[in-house]
């Protein structure tokens, strides 16, 4: 049932992923619902429901990630990280989170899926060095404090993606003068029914 409605939905999404990369993606979201008991790393329960909301919600934006680096800003459960890593083992992949028992979460995931091409980090996000040619974040902060806190950790050329539910049009326009919206795209995620969007950012006018 899950493997149809998981393989179902990446067919949605015009996504075409191997097998194995599938059963590691199902493989996680029964990883995040185990550990889910004890450190509350998401609202959700149901695991039905954790296909639709959680991978397939993290893969949609998936066309619009490039190559080399990626920084995941208050990763959390590992959302939107985890899929894009499982998808993308070309894609270099580090997530960072304040909080200490899903920074531990995330160590364990990357260890029991064998992610070898993600790294995680326990720290403050503004504390953080480094350069990253994308930095993405899932209802992390509104938009401008967001670019604000990672704006030394983005590599020349580099590019914000933010996901959000509503079209955030009041936060974009709080973002300064020196920052542009490449664009503001809907996201269409099979067996979710509320607004989503991908909003893709890039320093320089």
């Amino acid at each position: 049932m899950s493997r149809d409605a998981l393989a179902n939905g990446l067919a949605g999404l015009g996504l075409n992923l191997p097998e194995a990369a599938q059963q590691k993606l199902l493989a996680f979201r029964d990883l995040l619902l185990k550990w889910n008991k004890t450190y509350n790393l998401t609202a959700l329960r149901d695991p039905a429901q954790a296909i639709s909301h959680h991978l397939l919600d993290s893969l949609a934006i998936l066309p619009h990630v490039g190559g080399g680096t990626l920084l995941d800003v208050g990763s959390g459960g590992g959302l939107p990280a985890i899929p894009l890593a499982i998808a993308r083992p070309d894609l270099a992949v580090s997530m960072v989170d304040t909080v200490q028992k899903k920074a531990s979460f995330l160590q364990q995931a990357v260890i029991e899926l064998a992610l070898g091409n993600v790294t995680v980090h326990h720290a403050r996000v503004e504390t953080m060095q480094g350069q990253y040619d994308q930095i993405s974040s899932r209802a992390f902060a509104e938009i401008a404090l967001f670019v604000s806190l990672t704006r030394h950790l983005l590599g020349p050329g580099g590019r914000w993606l933010a996901m959000k539910g509503l079209r955030p049009d009041d936060e974009l326009q709080a973002l300064p003068a020196d920052v542009t919206v490449e664009a503001v795209m809907p996201i269409a995620v099979p067996g979710l029914a509320a607004e989503r969007h991908l909003i893709i950012l890039k320093a320089g006018s």
